[in-house]
């Protein structure tokens, strides 16, 4: 999850076009900064194959989304499909609350731990693991205060940020493209040879980039004839947050050597964009960057820590983070913070961004087969449903053999934690269900 500007009040009901700006703004967070170094590691020029098949995952999970959000109409979305559409299995929303929560605070760590190595990037301890951790829980510490303390001034702050980014990137688009020394086919030509199934790898990595675009269900409750403009919204800011992606590494390919990319994968960008245009190039990065994750961070911590009171208030997760004070979930907020922190001291950028990534192929795919249960009342085409869950559950796949057969102990550590989760999650669920109403 991301930058969630939906979650202010507004005056009018929403139309397609602030609904097109809400789901991009919780898209196009620190996802690009994240992944750019991973992809051009592993496969090179094709970066922006692996985006666009990427963006192809998050149109399937997207099509059960909008159909069960056109048919529910609930604000709570993820979490509310799977309540309403099995009642009588607590064990399903409790287990989509555990893991959707998780996956968010994997992605709050992912955008700290983005944020700090841009900020650091120009000093000499750029490259101190430590450093970099210190300073990503400082900057969750930061917003954790923000929230807490004003949800106007967290609306103020974030309004500036989400536009502010999106000019950014643009002309960090335009400039490294204008500089660009290389031509496509040429990079193509000096390539070597690259299997379609890593390039399938990394498209999987890349959906949690394009985690997100979800919001515009959120904010349900606002909007204009919802049976046209989720749909509307949700498919055209995938469309555009595909093309934002692909434009900004097809820059990246063209003006900075792979080697700067590689060798600087936490902040590979601001690295490269240092040695070919020098240290304003490296600067707008830098600015660019910062502004997408700290949205991003604020973001996530004002969405998900309301979510995670709601599933605490259903008897899911401890009641104590269901409490608020002056309507604030302080609590909650606090415990996300505090995990996401953790999070950041146990793994490394690649762990989280694969954990997130899993968690949010395997939720989307649980949604997929929620809506395929419900493709009458919904009206989904059995093909659409079919087509949804296999792509997920391929993406799932092929990213979980991927990292068994390179990175074993790193698998074991993530597995596990699904096992502590979906242990929670069941044993939630069954004190839930032993208590009289």
């Amino acid at each position: 999850m991301s930058d969630k500007s939906c979650c202010r009040p507004r005056d009018k009901a929403l139309g397609v076009f602030e609904l097109v700006a809400i789901a991009l703004g919780g898209m196009v967070g620190g996802g690009i900064f994240t992944i750019l170094g991973v992809s051009v590691s592993m496969i090179g020029v094709y970066t922006p194959l692996a985006i666009v098949i990427g963006g192809g995952f998050a149109a399937l999970a997207a099509y059960s989304y909008i159909k069960l959000g056109v048919y529910y109409k609930d604000e709570g979305a993820t979490y509310s499909f799977l309540k309403r559409a099995f009642p009588a299995w607590p064990f399903a929303a409790s287990l989509i609350g555990w893991w959707v929560i998780f996956g968010y605070i994997s992605t709050l760590a992912l955008y700290a731990y983005t944020f700090s190595s841009y900020a650091i990037s120009s000093f000499a301890f750029a490259d101190s693991e430590w450093v970099r951790k210190m300073v990503a829980g400082g900057i969750i510490g930061l917003f954790t205060l923000v929230n807490v303390w004003s949800v106007n001034g967290m609306g103020k702050i974030e309004d500036l940020m989400v536009y502010s980014k999106l000019v950014i990137l643009a002309l960090i688009s335009f400039v490294l493209i204008h500089h660009g020394h290389a031509t496509l086919p040429e990079l193509l030509r000096d390539s070597g040879d690259v299997s379609f199934y890593k390039i399938l790898i990394v498209a999987s990595l890349t959906f949690v980039a394009y985690e997100g675009f979800q919001l515009v269900i959120n904010a349900v409750g606002e909007m204009e004839s919802p049976e046209k403009n989720i749909p509307r919204a949700i498919y055209a800011a995938i469309v555009m947050a595909v093309l934002i992606y692909v434009v900004i590494a097809i820059g990246a390919l063209m003006a900075i050597p792979f080697r700067e990319i590689i060798d600087n994968q936490e902040y590979a960008l601001a690295a490269g964009a240092g040695q070919a245009l020098g240290h304003w190039g490296s600067d707008l990065v830098i600015i660019g960057a910062l502004l997408a994750t700290s949205s991003a961070i604020s973001g996530t911590v004002f969405g998900a820590s309301r979510q995670m009171a709601v599933i605490a208030e259903d008897g899911y997760f401890p009641s104590l983070l269901a409490q608020r004070r002056n309507n604030i979930p302080v609590n909650a907020i606090l415990a996300m913070s505090a995990l996401a922190f953790g999070f950041i001291l146990a793994g490394s950028l690649q762990v989280i961004l694969e954990f997130g990534s899993i968690t949010f192929l395997l939720v989307s795919l649980l949604i997929a087969m929620t809506n395929h249960k419900m493709r009458e009342a919904t009206r989904s085409h059995v093909i659409f449903t079919n087509l949804s869950m296999l792509g997920l559950l391929a993406g799932t796949i092929i990213l979980v053999v991927f990292k068994g057969m390179t990175q074993p102990e790193q698998l074991l550590y993530i597995v596990v934690l699904y096992a502590f989760l979906t242990i929670s999650a069941w044993a939630y669920a069954r004190r839930r269900k032993s208590v009289k109403p």
